[in-house]
């Protein structure tokens, strides 16, 4: 999962298709559990627009997507926000989640 700087988020938006915003802190327990799953699922989907940032760097962000809370996913599809995941359960799940958004 590659770090992306604020400029990389803003382009990822206008020009892809979908793509997904891992937003965490360092600090943040539940950040790091789910950054090893979202690991484990771009393995398994090496082609997904993943990327990261820490929300400590880009707080104008949260507040653009109303974050309430990390670890948060963001996904974007066309431009727009479809869905803020919040609940990092398992791969299994997020798969799911993500599948939605991708074939």
């Amino acid at each position: 999962m590659i770090e992306w700087k604020p400029d990389q988020w803003e382009k990822q938006i206008k020009d892809a298709s979908t793509a997904f915003f891992y937003l965490y802190t360092p600090l943040c327990g539940t950040c790091m559990v789910a950054s090893k799953m979202l690991t484990v699922l771009h393995t398994m989907k090496p082609d997904l627009n993943l990327g990261k940032m820490d929300l400590n760097y880009a707080p104008d962000l949260a507040t653009k997507f109303e974050v309430e809370s990390v670890p948060c996913l963001l996904i974007i599809e066309n431009g727009e926000l479809k869905e803020k995941v919040y609940r990092f359960e398992s791969v299994p799940h997020l798969l799911e989640v993500i599948n939605k958004y991708t074939r």
